[in-house]
């Protein structure tokens, strides 16, 4: 505010503007990071541990499913999922979501590899999907196929699969269904192990 009558203000340059808000905004985050990270080591995380293990005695099919929205919240919950993997990871994907996934996931890929868990991914593969693979290989076995559909399936128990096409939807609108049911899980396994069967390695599509 210039000083004086009548009450004059010079505006401040929008490059000043853009500085000073990413200011505030990475205090703001470093100050709630701190709040998060203070409050692992109080009892009420070991509180809500204990409720979470032995609170509950009765679970309801209800309790074992429910749905996501929006593909930050899918992502999310995906990696959840399938970093408490203990045996198996199957991913059936687009290409754009393969893309997304390797991105995103890689390094939860690694620590499950080195945990011996088995990873295998087929996607419609193009050649905006070699630099993917490359960062791949030795952690997870890819095949080509020509289907569509989003799903993942975790030690033959829990799965998480979209109901919309990517290609097709806006990210934040995006819907997923996490259900923990290994009646339905292993029965649609077995069905992707006979596909996976008749798909052809990554290797192959890549020397084309």
């Amino acid at each position: 505010m210039k000083l004086g009558k009548p009450i004059k203000y010079i505006a401040v340059p929008p490059k000043e503007v853009v500085e000073r808000v990413k200011k505030n905004v990475q205090d703001y985050a470093k100050e709630e990071v701190k709040k998060l990270s203070d409050l692992k080591n109080t009892e009420v995380i070991d509180e809500l541990s204990t409720l979470h293990t032995q609170g509950v005695e009765l679970i309801e099919p209800a309790d074992l499913s429910g749905s996501l929205r929006g593909r930050h919240n899918l992502y999310n919950h995906l990696e959840l999922t399938i970093r408490n993997a203990e045996e198996s990871v199957t991913l059936m994907t687009t290409s754009q979501g393969f893309l997304r996934k390797v991105e995103g996931l890689k390094p939860t890929f690694e620590k499950l590899k080195k945990r011996g868990v088995k990873i295998r991914i087929a996607a419609p593969l193009t050649k905006e999907s070699l630099p993917a693979l490359k960062e791949l290989q030795g952690i997870a076995e890819v095949r080509n196929t020509d289907n569509r559909a989003r799903f993942c399936i975790v030690d033959g128990k829990e799965m998480i699969f979209m109901v919309l096409d990517d290609n097709e939807v806006h990210p934040t609108y995006d819907v997923g269904i996490w259900v923990n049911t290994p009646f339905f899980a292993s029965a649609l396994e077995n069905l992707f192990e006979l596909a996976w069967k008749n798909m052809k390695p990554a290797s192959e599509v890549v020397k084309r």
